[in-house]
């Protein structure tokens, strides 16, 4: 057969096929015209050495396979010498992942610390730099409008629901004791080694999450004095990704993970899809006495929110009840 046609039954190039020949893995007959004449054993000769060599073996080290083909085996690898290069070509991949994995780790570290270099973990002195960075939001960001999805939350009792928080344990939101409790759900939080979803920018009430975080974190001792009794955080985030926010930012309040989106299950807490993920939409909860006592929905801007809640804690003290 003609070269065009060996390569097309191997599913290569001509090209590859000369190449092949040059190392001498294949040797054609040549014809009285002085044209080479490919065989059905080329074209599997071809055919075995492409597939070693998509494994990871190079085209030189395909030879003991070729040559127990030669041997007239059924297979390439029926040989002790077959065998060999298998194991030959594991160490050699073996050897390659190790150094990849140790470079890996090297280039990870570098991005951490670069990316956390000007950060409040990072170093000393960095906090007006690091606030600024993480309260400044871009000035044309979309804002949320109010759909209603919030609009059956105030008055329900909060149901039964154990979440993980960053401190290790549990928080049972239907049993948060006396006083008022703020639950501010968010999407999700970013990193500085990480990047946030493509287009995230440009959602209404996606934006912010830092920001907000850090709002609480500033106002958290107001919102105590103002009756607050318990402040989280709480999105889809696991736990572990939650407790590097917690640590970066230095929050004084636990993150809460609702991987299972409990709270939309059995509250119906709206939700939203971004970059093919559900995650919750930005809606902050009054709870008290085992109930939804106010919502704030749609929240924004973000960077401020926590004034706001603070704002309403001290325009609606909450009053013990009276003894009868």
């Amino acid at each position: 057969m003609r070269i065009s046609e060996i390569a097309r039954r191997a599913g290569v190039t001509t090209k590859t096929v000369r190449y092949y020949e040059s190392l001498g893995l294949i040797a054609p007959a040549r014809l009285a015209n002085g044209y080479r004449d490919y065989s059905e054993h080329d074209a599997r000769m071809v055919r075995e050495a492409r597939e070693l060599n998509r494994l990871g073996i190079p085209v030189e080290r395909t030879r003991p396979f070729l040559a127990c083909l030669a041997d007239g085996r059924d297979h390439a690898d029926d040989c002790p010498s077959s065998l060999a290069g298998y194991r030959e070509a594991i160490d050699d991949l073996t050897l390659r992942i190790e150094e990849l994995t140790a470079r890996r780790s090297v280039l990870a570290q570098h991005l951490h610390e670069a990316a956390h270099r000007n950060s409040r973990a990072g170093r000393a002195g960095a906090e007006e730099d690091t606030v600024s960075h993480l309260t400044d939001l871009p000035a044309d960001l979309p804002v949320p409008e109010d759909d209603g999805a919030a609009a059956h939350l105030p008055g329900r009792p909060v149901p039964d629901v154990e979440l993980p928080d960053t401190t290790g344990g549990t928080v049972a939101l239907g049993a948060l004791g006396e006083g008022r409790s703020i639950v501010y759900c968010y999407p999700l939080t970013g990193r500085p080694d990480t990047d946030l979803p493509e287009g995230w920018n440009t959602i209404p009430g996606a934006r912010g999450c830092t920001s907000e975080a850090c709002g609480f974190r500033d106002h958290h001792d107001d919102l105590h004095a103002a009756g607050a009794a318990h402040v989280f955080g709480l999105s889809s985030q696991d736990t572990t990704y939650q407790q590097e926010v917690v640590d970066r930012l230095r929050l004084p309040f636990p993150m809460l993970s609702d991987p299972g989106f409990q709270l939309a299950a059995t509250l119906g807490v709206p939700t939203f899809e971004a970059a093919g993920a559900t995650l919750y939409r930005r809606i902050t909860l009054v709870i008290r006495d085992g109930g939804i006592e106010h919502v704030f929905y749609p929240v924004f801007p973000p960077n401020t929110h926590a004034q706001q809640v603070l704002e309403w804690l001290r325009d609606n003290p909450a009053h013990p009840p009276r003894a009868s």
